[in-house]
């Protein structure tokens, strides 16, 4: 049996966690390296650094988050957010990271995938897809959820992995930070179209809801709110999962 992964998110901005709902109202959540040290002790098993403004502002991701927090860390991180070229993820992995996530970049540019994977290898490269509903099926936007691509969600989680990236962080829009459960239906059309990894992301709300996920298909559940306001931990999650007879890693 697979073993499932959970994975809380810190969302940065200027330095500091921030959170908000559907992307927008973005409120202080905290210390990024206190943060992760103490979801590190409660057991998860990766931490995601996503800068939600270095695409907006053009520049990239704030290196010295990543290297305060690989500090603090000692399991996998995946850092996102202002990856435009093999250097930007060049210089993020050095900084500490094991995985880079790319979105916007990608979307204009598929090549990028290829270029970053036949550089690091496909088992670095995350395509992080933010998708919301539509009169058919999903579509994918950009920079931080305010550009729509015109490319269905599902169409572009295979010609992404086919380009290169070898897991998907998928986020469903429509749910990010509301707490209404995953967007189980994206979960499980992106999930039986592709053959690498999918971490399914936006609004968990109860560890019931990571059960729900891993039933629809992701291999690794992705949760910020639920953690950062402290309804509930990444402990009592897999506690949780493994009654449900979900495998979990200690």
């Amino acid at each position: 049996m697979l073993t499932r992964r959970i994975i809380p998110c810190l969302d940065t901005r200027d330095g500091r966690v921030v959170k908000g709902i559907n992307f927008q109202g973005l409120r202080d959540a905290g210390s990024p390296a206190e943060l992760a040290a103490r979801y590190e002790a409660q057991g998860a098993d990766e931490i995601v650094i996503l800068d939600v403004v270095a695409t907006d502002r053009g520049r990239a991701h704030a290196l010295e988050t990543v290297r305060e927090v690989r500090q603090v860390l000692s399991i996998p991180l995946t850092v996102g957010g202002g990856v435009r070229a093999v250097a930007d993820a060049e210089r993020l992995l050095d900084a500490g990271a094991d995985k880079v996530a790319v979105n916007s970049a990608a979307c204009d540019r598929p090549a990028l995938l290829t270029e970053l994977a036949d550089r690091f290898g496909v088992q670095c490269i995350v395509l992080a897809i933010d998708a919301a509903r539509a009169a058919e099926g999903w579509r994918v936007f950009r920079r931080s959820g305010s550009e729509a691509t015109g490319r269905d969600a599902v169409a572009w989680a295979i010609e992404g992995t086919a380009s290169g990236a070898g897991e998907i962080l998928l986020t469903s829009i429509d749910r990010d930070g509301t707490r209404s459960g995953y967007d189980l239906d994206l979960l499980r059309a992106v999930s039986d179209a592709v053959t690498v990894p999918v971490i399914a992301s936006g609004g968990a709300r109860t560890a019931d809801d990571f059960v729900a996920a891993v039933g629809a298909g992701a291999d690794a559940v992705l949760a910020a709110s639920m953690f950062h306001d402290g309804d509930t931990t990444v402990t009592a999650v897999k506690q949780r999962l493994a009654e449900a007879g979900v495998e979990v890693r200690p």
